[in-house]
C-alpha cells in the first residue's frame, strides 16, 4: 500500500513539476512577445481531417500591433482597427464589416495568436525536436472548458529566441489545424495607416455591414 502511494505522490511530484516548467517557457514567450513594438509573420496553414479526407495548405502573413492586425489568408484579408473587423474578399468584391471584441472572443484570433495560452488551459512539456539545429520545445496545453471544440494545442518554441516556432490545434471532431512560423520579424516600420480602412480603395466592391 505504502508502495502505491509513494509512486501516486511522485506521479503527481512530476506533473506539477512539468506544469511549472512549462509555464516559466510560457511567460518567457508572452513577455518576450509583449517586448515588442510589432510582428511581422509569414506563415504555412495546414488544415486535415482524416475522416473528411479534407487536405488544404496554403501560406499566409500577418502584421500585429497591440490588438491591432492584418491577416492576408485564402485569397482574402481580415483587417482588425482595434475596433472593427473588416474582410476583404476580392474574388466576390465583397467587404464585410463588423464590431468586434478581442477581449470576449474565446477563439484564436490572431492578435492572440501569440499570448491565447495565457489563461483558459492547463499545460505541460511535451516533445523536444530538433529542426535544422533549432531546438523545439512543445508544450501540450488542454483546455479547461470541457465543452470546448478543442481536445488540445501543441506550441512548438524555440528555447533560444523564445518565439512561437509551430502550433499544431486538434479539435474534437478530428479536424487538425497547423500554423508553422517561417519568418518571424519585429519592430518594423509600419505605415501610420496600416490599420485604417479605406473605403475609397473599395468603390466597386459591395460592402456589407453587419451591425
Amino acid at each position: 500500500m505504502k508502495k502505491i502511494v509513494f509512486i501516486v505522490l511522485a506521479f503527481c511530484f512530476v506533473q506539477v513539476v512539468q506544469a511549472q516548467n512549462a509555464k516559466t517557457i510560457l511567460d518567457e514567450v508572452s513577455s518576450k512577445v509583449k517586448s515588442y513594438d510589432n510582428i511581422v509573420i509569414g506563415f504555412k496553414y495546414a488544415l486535415k481531417n482524416t475522416k473528411e479526407d479534407v487536405y488544404q495548405e496554403t501560406r499566409g502573413d500577418v502584421v500585429l500591433k497591440n490588438n491591432n492586425y492584418v491577416l492576408n489568408l485564402m485569397g482574402s484579408t481580415r483587417m482588425y482597427d482595434g475596433k472593427k473587423l473588416y474582410v476583404i474578399i476580392p474574388e466576390d468584391e465583397e467587404i464585410n464589416i463588423s464590431t468586434q471584441s478581442e477581449e470576449e472572443d474565446d477563439s484564436i484570433t490572431p492578435s492572440k495568436m501569440l499570448t491565447f495560452y495565457e489563461e483558459g488551459y492547463t499545460y505541460k512539456k511535451d516533445i523536444v525536436q530538433n529542426v535544422k539545429g533549432r531546438k523545439i520545445q512543445y508544450i501540450k496545453l488542454t483546455p479547461i472548458d470541457t465543452n470546448s471544440e478543442l481536445k488540445e494545442i501543441l506550441l512548438g518554441i524555440d528555447v533560444q529566441t523564445k518565439h512561437i516556432y509551430k502550433m499544431i490545434q486538434t479539435q474534437n471532431n478530428g479536424t487538425q489545424i497547423t500554423i508553422t512560423v517561417n519568418s518571424f520579424k519585429t519592430n518594423q516600420p509600419l505605415s501610420k495607416t496600416q490599420f485604417v480602412f479605406d473605403e475609397s480603395k473599395y468603390s466597386n466592391y459591395y460592402i456589407n455591414r453587419l451591425d
